[in-house]
């Protein structure tokens, strides 16, 4: 069984996200979709010592109308102002200094898309989470839109069980995977929480966080567990706090 992943680029992601990257026989990386406003894509949280605020990247034209992989970063004083944000936010964490090492290897000059790409694979490197595959979907030439495209990209990439965060709930057609002989599984987040500062516990603020706090440690905390399509639609609706899959 090979299974697949799928979703748009982001900041420095939560843990969460690293334990879907984990889960991935193939991961791939939809940056040729129009950017949202109000998504993970060029933001995260940050815990810090008034309360967790939203680092964010500002973004020429306000990214409206663009593509990801064509987005471009309004100026480069946010670099500077994210370093000092972490610096200070993590302060008394042990691993500082591994956390900054991992955000300036991610934002080395390049562009902005690669940053968001190199962000997300920086901190599944080091948590031992990077898939056996990473594909850009530059690379498969699959046009369409929602559920038909993730088949015909799983498919591609010789799939036979997709992974989905909660978003795909909204919009999968899991009978149509199934005449495909497509398996649907749902992501059903659940790291194990690390020593954080500042309050009261939250999973869903960058994955920085958790390496400060315990470094190569950090895979220790990642507890990736799917469940079947039918299980997860028969529960409650629960907000994807931390991820914005597609």
């Amino acid at each position: 069984m090979t299974t697949v992943a799928i979703s748009q680029p982001m900041y420095f992601p939560w843990a969460g996200f690293m334990e879907m990257m984990k889960l991935a026989d193939v991961f791939v990386w939809l940056d040729d979709v129009q950017f949202s406003k109000g998504s993970f894509t060029n933001r995260i949280q940050v815990k810090t010592q008034t309360g967790v605020k939203w680092m964010t990247i500002p973004l020429q034209g306000k990214g409206t109308n663009t593509p990801i992989r064509d987005l471009v970063g309004a100026g480069d004083d946010w670099r500077r102002s994210h370093r000092a944000m972490l610096t200070h936010a993590l302060a008394a964490a042990p691993c500082l200094a591994k956390a900054l090492e991992v955000f300036d290897d991610a934002l080395a000059p390049s562009g902005l898309s690669e940053v968001l790409i190199r962000s997300c694979e920086a901190q599944a490197r080091l948590m031992a989470a990077m898939p056996g595959k990473i594909v850009r979907i530059g690379e498969l030439d699959i046009g369409g839109v929602s559920w038909p495209r993730v088949i015909e990209i799983v498919k591609a990439v010789g799939g036979s069980r997709y992974i989905s965060g909660a978003g795909g709930a909204n919009y999968l057609d899991h009978a149509a995977f199934d005449r495909q002989g497509l398996s649907v599984e749902y992501m059903a987040y659940n790291p194990l929480p690390w020593p954080q500062q500042h309050g009261e516990f939250t999973p869903y603020v960058t994955g920085l966080d958790l390496i400060a706090a315990c470094g190569a440690g950090s895979a220790d905390h990642l507890r990736p567990v799917t469940i079947p399509w039918r299980e997860r639609l028969a529960q409650p609706r629960v907000a994807d706090e931390g991820a914005n899959h597609e």
